[in-house]
């Protein structure tokens, strides 16, 4: 539906996860009978759960916790894990940082150059763990960090960005190929990130085995402050996986959606995956996490811009260790713990026994829902979220 907003100007009416309901089925099922598992290109895993590949999220520790639970954790090439032989001495300095020194903290941590023999050590030693190994470079870093990796030595190639789209000019580098970057690391190539339908669909018609969606949403992103872009999560979901549909229909391939960010507890999660997801990627719940590298703190990819930091830090504490934040039990009233066994639940709900029958579950707009009869929750501070 179109708003008009000026007398020659509409815009274009969306939806985040506290505008949407989803309704219960006719059906009901057994949470036990809930299947969880996902396939995302070549990838199979147990939860249809990626962990955001920033510094304060994941490490070769952290990203081998999240394997042995059945998730994929991805390291960021060009974070500290690869410009540090033993990173632990940055991370301290950030998280001990005052909010006013924070930026700058991360600032000067980022300016170190980046090393060749770490990206390859770090991929070596998720190797050694018996982890899938999935790593994420920025697109200008993409093609050099192809060749350090080499051909079958990781099991998913991540190319991410603020906004990525198929048709991007520049004077300075050409746009990588991802049916190249596939056939040199003999991995998958996920792209992201992107809003809108066209941008999902070219993405995929170039050669993306999976799309990244989501500008933004991230508790630790200030890109929609800083820059104005972005759309909130469960429209983007949407008009990415009618994309996906769109092109299932025309090639027979199917690119799984994974929505990145904004999620912050097991309703949310849910909602996505309705609203179209094949997988959610996370960040600040598992940045909570006692395994999780951050120490109780959590900061966006670009707040190390030297130009203009598009992250800040934030203090995500420490909610217990990973396996309690995604399969419980949960000793909190919020939704912050046991976030799978939350969608497990909700999809039992609505009679949803996959991903791909929870895909078809009925939503209602509910700006409501939050606050309806919830006034004593409010006054007493019950089911807060950080």
């Amino acid at each position: 539906m179109e708003i008009p907003i000026g007398r020659a100007r509409k815009a274009r009416q969306t939806f985040g996860f506290d505008d949407v309901a989803l309704v219960p089925g006719a059906t009901t099922l057994d949470p036990k009978d809930v299947d969880l598992t996902c396939e995302l290109a070549t990838l199979r895993l147990d939860l249809p759960l990626l962990a955001s590949a920033m510094d304060a999220v994941v490490d070769v520790r952290s990203a081998t916790v999240l394997a042995e639970l059945g998730g994929l954790g991805v390291l960021h090439l060009e974070g500290l894990q690869c410009r540090y032989e033993d990173p632990d001495p940055l991370l301290e300095r950030i998280a001990a940082a005052s909010a006013e020194e924070a930026v700058t903290v991360i600032q000067q941590a980022y300016q170190e150059p980046l090393k060749n023999h770490l990206v390859e050590r770090r991929v070596a030693e998720l190797k050694e763990k018996g982890a899938k190994v999935a790593v994420s470079p920025t697109p200008i870093f993409a093609q050099r960090a192809a060749e350090i990796i080499g051909p079958g030595n990781i099991d998913a190639l991540f190319i991410l960005a603020t906004v990525t789209t198929a048709r991007h000019i520049s004077s300075r580098y050409q746009s990588p190929d991802f049916k190249r970057l596939a056939d040199q690391v003999q991995a998958p190539v996920f792209v992201g990130n992107c809003v809108s339908y066209q941008a999902a669909l070219e993405l995929m018609r170039a050669g993306a085995d999976g799309i990244l969606v989501g500008v933004g949403p991230g508790a630790a992103c200030t890109t929609r402050r800083v820059l104005g872009i972005g759309v909130p999560q469960v429209t983007a979901a949407a008009d990415c996986a009618a994309a996906r549909d769109d092109f299932e229909t025309e090639t027979g391939k199917r690119v799984p959606i994974i929505l990145d960010g904004g999620m912050r507890v097991g309703g949310d999660i849910a909602k996505a995956i309705a609203a179209g997801a094949d997988a959610v990627m996370i960040g600040s719940p598992l940045a909570a996490a006692e395994e999780a590298p951050g120490r109780g703190y959590h900061w966006g990819m670009a707040t190390s811009h030297m130009g203009l930091p598009r992250g800040t830090r934030i203090h995500v504490g420490t909610s217990g260790p990973m396996k309690q934040i995604l399969l419980g039990p949960a000793k909190r009233d919020d939704g912050t713990l046991n976030l799978f066994g939350a969608l497990r639940l909700s999809m039992s709900c609505c009679g949803a026994k996959n991903i791909r029958e929870m895909q078809q579950a009925e939503i209602v707009v509910a700006p409501a829902m939050p606050t309806e009869g919830k006034a004593l929750q409010r006054a007493q501070g019950v089911g807060g979220t950080r």
